[in-house]
């Protein structure tokens, strides 16, 4: 990891689609820092991260569904804090 001071990365976010997927900008309380994109095309998932993680799209494509339909997106109770979107992923989850 590099430590950056440069003003053009410190403070904004740098997409994937930008950087080509050669390098990632993460934040921290100590500064800003460059790091290798992570190569995750070694991991093998287990069976049970494989069933939460097709449990968690199922979380994503329902709360696109209630966001893009203005009448249900309307009628439905955020948490407090909360943006409808991740409360419909969190009561999918949870529910």
């Amino acid at each position: 990891m590099a430590k950056t001071s440069n003003p053009l990365l410190n403070g904004y976010g740098v997409s994937n689609a930008v950087t080509n997927k050669k390098f990632i900008i993460k934040k921290y309380k100590s500064g800003t820092v460059i790091c290798k994109y992570p190569d995750m095309s070694g991991v093998v998932r287990s069976g049970a991260q494989l069933d939460e993680q097709s449990r968690f799209k199922a979380a994503v494509k329902y709360a696109k569904s209630i966001v893009s339909d203005p009448v249900l997106k309307a009628q439905y109770k955020p948490r407090p804090g909360s943006s409808v979107y991740h409360s419909a992923i969190k009561d999918y989850l949870n529910g």
